[in-house]
């Protein structure tokens, strides 16, 4: 089952952190695999996002998500509801001093045909999801 976790300290309030990560339309700024996200519907708790993400060759691949769990300043959990690989992941906020600790895990349920054929590339896709924290400090901290 391909998973990744990765937490990052950005050295500004939660606030702020958790309402830039909460506004999925934001991704397009941070994740370099997202082609094109925008709100469908909800705010919050059951927000709808239509995303499409880089695949192979360049191809958009519909990877639309829904939010499952909304806490404000502590946790914000989605699931994909569109595109072949249908991962599950969740952002977790911490207020430390002025800073913000973010933890960001993403994981992924893969049987028969699409673990043997895709297992390698979502794993790569995740650990690239992870290496765009970075970007998302920089952002944030710039």
């Amino acid at each position: 089952m391909p998973n990744a976790e990765r937490t990052i300290t950005i050295n500004r309030p939660i606030a702020e952190v958790f309402t830039f990560v909460a506004d999925g339309r934001n991704a397009k700024h941070w994740r370099s695999g997202v082609l094109d996200v925008d709100l469908v519907s909800g705010q919050g708790l059951g927000a709808r996002y239509s995303q499409g993400v880089k695949g192979p060759g360049g191809r958009r691949i519909p990877a639309d998500y829904e939010i499952t769990q909304f806490q404000p300043n502590e946790r914000i959990a989605f699931r994909a509801i569109a595109g072949p690989v249908r991962p599950e992941g969740s952002f977790t906020f911490e207020g430390i001093g002025t800073g913000t600790v973010l933890t960001f895990e993403l994981h992924a349920e893969l049987s028969g045909w699409k673990r043997l054929l895709m297992g390698g590339a979502v794993q790569s896709t995740m650990n690239a999801e992870m290496g765009a924290l970075d970007r998302l400090k920089d952002l944030l901290e710039g």
